[in-house]
């Protein structure tokens, strides 16, 4: 058993364009979610809760490494359960083309084990990165139409960012086709930052400026509060969301002792105006 020690932030914002912050997020240790509405006027901000709602109840109940990665398939499949059946009440009545979605990234620290590991689940284009040693490290890969074009050779990555089908999701939450998320394990190791961020960030910020940023902001919760920022200055096409960990100290302890988490020094960032 290993006490991990946490610092952590988190910031969203609604963006220069959209109407409404369809983005929610969840700093919850051993919890980390981050989780993009679809749908617009069919709420995606409804589906996007969901997911929050579903982790909390992962995060309340415990997960042990034994049987993380099912809990976690578990409660994004009961996300899903849900989406559909919010559906079925609007088609009911009468809104037959009505479909809300949502992507989701999760970290979740696995600390019962010797030596402590994320686990990063993710459906959509919202996405896991791991920082150390000035180094950004793209965890998850995107389930989006643009990706698929990439890894075919059929555009190159830098012209995924301003491609006209960047939008286009091939995995999410919702919808008529169910997909299991991927898992990746990544170790949790001192000094080492955890960002996950809604396509809102990514889409706006080029990944050596996202790099730059959690470089320059040693406090977890500036650093979400400048990466927002930061995507919101770059034109803001999109809600905006990050957040941010760090694992400051690990400590062996004996299999009573409890795992502990602190929020970073500065209140965690809410909305911003």
């Amino acid at each position: 058993m290993t006490r991990v020690d946490l610092r952590y932030g988190a910031a969203t914002d609604v963006g220069l364009v959209r109407e409404a912050n369809e983005d929610a997020h969840l700093v919850a240790p051993p919890v980390f979610v981050v989780a993009d509405g679809m749908g617009g006027h069919d709420h995606g901000d409804v589906a996007s809760a969901f997911v929050i709602e579903e982790l909390v109840r992962l995060a309340e109940a415990g997960v042990d490494a034994a049987t993380v990665a099912d809990a976690v398939t578990e409660a994004l499949a009961a996300v899903h359960d849900r989406i559909d059946e919010y559906d079925a009440v609007h088609h009911a009545a009468g809104e037959l083309l009505f479909g809300s979605g949502t992507t989701a990234v999760v970290a979740l620290l696995v600390a019962d084990v010797a030596e402590p590991y994320w686990l990063v689940a993710n459906l959509g284009d919202s996405r896991g990165y791991l920082f150390v040693d000035g180094e950004l490290t793209q965890v998850t890969v995107d389930h989006s139409l643009v990706q698929e074009l990439v890894d075919a050779g059929t555009i190159a990555a830098d012209d995924a960012a301003g491609h006209p089908d960047r939008h286009i999701v091939t995995r999410a939450l919702g919808g008529p086709v169910r997909h299991e998320p991927d898992l990746f394990i990544r170790p949790a190791e001192v000094s080492s930052r955890i960002l996950l961020c809604s396509d809102g960030v990514s889409e706006m910020l080029a990944h050596d400026d996202i790099a730059r940023i959690l470089d320059e902001h040693q406090d977890p919760t500036a650093a979400a509060d400048h990466v927002v920022a930061a995507a919101v200055a770059a034109g803001g096409r999109d809600n905006a969301t990050a957040v941010v960990v760090d694992v400051v100290g690990l400590t062996s302890e004996t299999p009573h002792d409890t795992v502990v988490q602190q929020p970073s020094t500065e209140q965690e960032t809410g909305a911003h105006p």
